[in-house]
């Protein structure tokens, strides 16, 4: 509850990065790190480490290091490879207002969840429920009467992104 005792809104989380196995013998765990570069992960904390049956803990302290492919952490409390072995899998999970604002005409995926999104002619049609990435681009799956799935392409389907009215206007024949 929040201080006029109203429930407070859910976090909201973005991914960041997964515990792919153990480096070593002294507790290191190699991650697959999303952000660019690699090794910019460790600035972004807390963590919130969320494991595949959906326990999750907060982590804070993590330290490490480009290395090949991905990236080399030390996490408090792991202290030997059967720990850090148990991780495996583990995802990396940071609060959205631990990252920076993005640039213009950029937009954090969670932000975007739960809009509207309405046709240049006013159409309404549903809410944005995710989105995921074809390696084409990225698509918006939005949820009204049925399931689309749109094209998140600037300006040619997506016209204006609008967080003041939550909006998203889209040039889309809504029978498609």
């Amino acid at each position: 509850m929040n201080d006029a005792g109203r429930p407070t809104p859910p976090q909201k989380l973005v991914l960041l990065g997964r515990v792919t196995g153990a480096f070593g013998v002294r507790g290191d765990v190699k991650l697959e790190s999303w952000t660019e570069p690699r090794a910019q992960i460790f600035r972004y904390q807390p963590w919130i480490l969320r494991t595949a049956s959906g326990a999750q803990r907060e982590l804070t302290g993590a330290r490490g290091r480009d290395a090949g492919k991905g990236v080399v952490a030390t996490l408090p409390g792991i202290d030997d490879r059967d720990a850090a072995e148990a991780l495996r899998g583990t995802e990396v999970w940071v609060p959205r207002e631990a990252l920076p604002p993005p640039a213009p005409g950029e937009y954090y995926w969670v932000d975007l969840e739960g809009l509207r999104v309405v046709t240049v002619e006013g159409v309404a049609l549903g809410e944005v429920s995710h989105l995921l990435s074809t390696g084409a681009n990225d698509v918006m799956v939005v949820r009204g009467e049925r399931e689309r799935m749109l094209p998140f392409v600037q300006p040619d389907y997506v016209t204006a992104v609008d967080f003041d009215s939550g909006t998203i206007t889209v040039d889309w024949d809504p029978e498609f």
